[in-house]
């Protein structure tokens, strides 16, 4: 693919490629300034010296690799153009070094960047800032990064350490691509429980890797995320040491039931001490639809956090059956989705037969890539079906565990996903063949056939597990309903 539409004649015959959401998150905020005093994205052995002690191959403090993933046949390019989402060209890499990542064999290139025109993709883009955007002060500037909402606790916390150092109040709101509308608008309806002065910035910056290293990596990148933004000092939980500005952590804090105000634990009664809504607490509230207390958070933040996860009965969900070609999960899907319907209360959209073959598979061959794209497309419809409260049956065969793992993801990041591995033997599966495409597949008429000539890999994460060679069609609908009203997305008969 080349670029073409807003390019120059000296670029438009370039190749164009457009990065995962954390590689366009760092693109963006390379571009920004806010990643100085990176100018493009890292070669092998400055990554190799950030991941084996945390500063470049110069010396310089950096907190995490700025790495960018293509495909082999781009490494052969000397320039490219780097695309948002929309197709949008934001800016040129001159690719001074292709590297294949010796742990994830994945290739990589590596080169500065030459800015095109300024991000705009993304909620709220209007309040975000570059560095030098920004009016420098004199004295201190607290920064307080957050991926989640400020509830009165934290609120407090921040004003009383902001009132300690006499500093101006800098919130920078991560945007990880889950609720982030919900959190930038939760922030600016709190801004008057804010000091004077206070601004909002919100920063694309993704989770990466493991969860295990994440909270430290987290401190260290907000800390120097910060301090681009001119900040003094970086409100956190825990200090990490090498942070680029000093991380200030805030004294105990907890809920006075006698006076009924948030304060310092210190200055209350051990017996008026009352209890903090722990967060699985507050995500069964809203998973029931019951009110968020308002001694926990501010009304403005109660109806962002509804609104970022609804009531389990009207959340959005997709119900993705997996199996072998035969399995009887297609027949499954139409009983569930006929039962749902019978029932009331969920708008239902079922993902499978002739309409996914002629509308969204149209063209694919039976390549592992194609059948990788074809789950993909069913996973993007499904996605969208759960964003906006609807409920979404898919019943491809899925056999690759990392693209279910991919349509995981993108479901979960706006509603609930539900796997459910139909695992009927493979011999029942060929008995039951009309087709004669198994025979097929046997005779090798039929490639990369699943369950013969290429593998299916069987879920070890599913919800629920199914042999239609044991169940009758109407029982193993039951059983899906069954989870459906034991986990609350569906009302009992």
């Amino acid at each position: 693919m080349t670029a073409e539409a807003g390019l120059s004649d000296t670029l438009r015959d370039l190749p164009v490629w457009t990065p995962d959401p954390v590689e366009l998150a760092d693109l963006e905020l390379i571009l920004a300034g806010v990643h100085r005093p990176l100018t493009g994205f890292l070669g092998s052995f400055d990554t190799a010296m950030v991941i084996a002690g945390g500063r470049l191959a110069d010396g310089t403090p950096w907190p995490v690799p700025v790495t960018l993933s293509v495909p082999k046949e781009l490494t052969e390019h000397e320039r490219i153009v780097l695309q948002d989402p929309e197709g949008v060209p934001l800016a040129v890499l001159r690719v001074t070094e292709a590297w294949q990542d010796p742990t994830s064999q994945a290739w990589r290139l590596a080169g500065p960047l030459e800015a095109l025109r300024a991000p705009a993709h993304g909620p709220f883009h209007g309040l975000r800032r570059r560095p030098d955007e920004l009016a420098r002060h004199d004295g201190n500037v607290l920064a307080v990064a957050t991926r989640g909402f400020l509830h009165r606790k934290q609120l407090g916390q921040l004003r009383q350490v902001a009132e300690r150092l006499g500093a101006e109040v800098l919130v920078l709101a991560m945007l990880s691509g889950e609720h982030d509308e919900s959190l930038v608008r939760a922030l600016l309806g709190v801004r008057r429980e804010l000091p004077d002065g206070t601004q909002i910035i919100p920063v694309p910056l993704p989770a990466r890797g493991d969860a295990g290293a994440q909270e430290e990596r987290d401190v260290l990148m907000h800390a120097h995320i910060a301090a681009a933004y001119g900040a003094t000092h970086l409100l956190a939980d825990r200090e990490i040491e090498g942070t680029a500005i000093p991380v200030v952590v805030p004294e105990p804090w907890a809920y006075d039931a006698d006076v009924e105000v948030w304060r310092p634990v210190a200055r209350i009664e051990p017996d008026h001490v009352q209890a903090e809504l722990t967060p699985e607490r507050l995500g069964e509230l809203l998973d029931a639809g019951e009110p968020v207390p308002d001694w926990f958070t501010p009304p403005a933040v109660a109806a962002e956090l509804a609104l970022a996860r609804p009531p389990k009965l009207s959340r959005g969900i997709t119900v993705f059956f997996t199996g072998l070609s035969g399995s009887g999960k297609s027949t499954v899907a139409r009983g569930l989705a006929d039962a749902l319907i019978e029932r009331g209360g969920r708008t239902v959209t079922l993902l499978d037969g002739d309409v996914v073959r002629r509308m969204l598979s149209a063209g694919l061959t039976f390549s592992r890539a194609d059948r990788d794209l074809n789950i993909r497309r069913i996973g993007f419809v499904a996605a969208e079906i759960t964003r906006h409260g609807g409920t979404a049956i898919c019943a491809p065969i899925a056999p690759y565990a990392a693209t279910r793992a991919e349509v995981r993801r993108m479901v979960s990041a706006v509603g609930d996903f539900i796997l459910v591995h139909v695992a009927t033997p493979l011999e029942e599966c060929e008995r039951r063949d009309r087709k004669g495409l198994y025979a097929k597949a046997r005779a090798g008429l039929i490639p990369e056939f699943t369950g013969i000539s290429d593998p299916y890999e069987e879920p070890e994460d599913a919800d629920l597990t199914l042999d239609t060679s044991r169940l009758a069609p109407d029982e193993a609908v039951g059983r899906v309903i069954d989870l459906l009203v034991e986990g609350g997305w569906v009302r009992p008969a």
